[in-house]
C-alpha cells in the first residue's frame, strides 16, 4: 500500500538531520515506497472551506549537506493526500492554532498526525494536569500574590511560561533568591504575548536527568535521558543538555498506562512525555522529538513503529 504523505514542517534546508525526528519519519516512509510531499505552514491556504498547500514532491537521503531534493511546487487540495504529518516546531501561537483549524477540515478523511483538534486542545504544559497524581506541585496563573504564596510554600521553584518551548524563559528560584520581583516584571509585564506562568516545585532529580519517553498509540516504546549542563536547570539538548541512553523503567510504564488510553482515543498517535524523578512534567503532542537519538544509542527504531501505526490507522 503506497500512501501519499504530505509533511508540514519548518524549512527542510535548515534541519539538522542527525537529530531531526521529522527527517527520520520521512526516511522510513520513503523506504516503504510512500510518496512524499513537502510544504511549510506559510504555504497552507483555505479557500471557501477547501484546504490546500503548495506541495513539492520530496526525496530524502541520509547525507549531510545533500539530504533532500524537491520537485516543482504545485497548489494542491490536501484531500488528495492520504496522510498529513503536522510537524512544525512550536511556538504554539495563533499561527499554530490556525493551522490546526485548517487541517481539522480534512481530518479524518485525510489522516492528520497528530489529530489537529487534539493538538489544539492539549497544550503540553497544561494537558498533564488532567492526570491527577502524576505531576509535582504545579501552579498556573498571572496572579503575583498566588505565585508569591506558592514560592513561600515550596521554597525552591521553577518558573516558566505556559506556552514556552525549547527551554526559553525557564528560571530556577531558590528560597533565598532576591530576583523574584524582577522575574515577575519580566515574565508578566515584559512578555510580548501575555500568558500564564507556571510555577513548579523544583525537582532535585533533574541533576540525574530529564527523561523523554516516547509513546506510540499510547504505549511507551523508548526513552532518552537528558542531563543539564553544570549551572543550568534546563535539560534541553540544544541548550547544552547531554543526551544519554536509558531504559524504560516501571514508573515510565505506569505513567504511560495512565495517560496512554486517553492519548490514543484522542488520535494522538505519537507523543513525547517528560519525566523527572518519576514525575510527569510535560506531554508533547505538537512536534515530539528524540527518536533519532534513541536509535543512535542502540534503542529501537521508533520511526518504524510510528509508520506501522499510521499504516494501520489508514487501514
Amino acid at each position: 500500500m503506497s500512501l501519499k504523505i504530505a509533511i508540514q514542517m519548518d524549512p527542510i534546508v535548515d534541519i539538522d538531520i542527525v537529530g531531526d525526528t521529522t527527517f527520520a519519519l520521512a526516511l522510513e516512509a520513503q523506504a516503504r515506497d510512500h510518496k512524499l510531499f513537502y510544504y511549510t505552514p506559510d504555504a497552507l491556504s483555505m479557500l471557501d472551506g477547501t484546504v490546500s498547500a503548495r506541495l513539492s514532491p520530496l526525496r530524502v537521503a541520509d547525507k549531510l549537506g545533500a539530504h533532500f531534493e524537491l520537485g516543482d511546487a504545485r497548489l494542491t487540495d490536501l484531500r488528495e493526500m492520504d496522510v498529513v504529518l503536522m510537524r512544525q516546531d512550536p511556538p504554539f501561537d495563533m499561527n499554530y492554532i490556525s493551522a490546526t483549524h485548517f487541517l481539522e477540515r480534512i481530518h479524518p478523511q485525510v489522516l492528520v498526525v497528530n489529530d489537529p483538534a487534539a493538538v489544539r486542545n492539549a497544550p503540553e504544559k497544561i494537558f498533564p494536569v488532567r492526570f491527577e497524581g502524576l505531576l509535582p506541585p504545579t501552579l498556573m496563573t498571572r496572579d503575583r500574590q498566588a505565585l508569591a504564596d506558592f514560592r513561600a510554600a515550596h521554597g525552591d521553584i521553577i518558573l516558566k511560561p505556559v506556552f514556552g518551548n525549547g527551554g526559553a524563559g525557564v528560571f530556577r528560584l531558590r528560597a533565598d533568591d532576591e530576583n523574584f520581583g524582577a522575574l515577575m516584571d519580566t515574565l508578566l509585564d515584559g512578555a510580548a504575548a501575555p500568558e500564564p506562568i507556571i510555577a513548579q516545585a523544583y525537582l532535585p532529580a533533574i541533576r540525574v536527568g530529564d527523561k523523554r519517553v516516547i509513546l506510540v498509540e499510547g504505549e511507551a516504546v523508548g526513552a532518552l535521558n537528558r542531563v543539564p549542563a553544570n549551572g543550568d536547570a534546563r535539560a534541553n539538548v540544544h541548550v547544552g543538555g547531554v543526551p544519554q541512553a536509558i531504559e524504560l523503567d516501571d514508573r515510565d510504564k505506569e505513567i504511560a498506562a495512565k495517560i496512554g488510553p486517553t492519548l490514543r482515543d484522542m488520535g494522538i498517535i505519537f507523543a513525547g512525555i517528560d519525566v523527572i524523578g518519576g514525575q510527569l512534567t510535560e506531554i508533547n503532542v505538537t512536534s515530539p522529538t528524540c527518536i533519532r537519538e534513541i536509535k543512535a544509542f542502540g534503542g529501537p527504531d521508533i520511526a518504524v513503529t510510528i509508520l506501522d501505526a499510521i499504516e494501520t490507522r489508514r487501514g
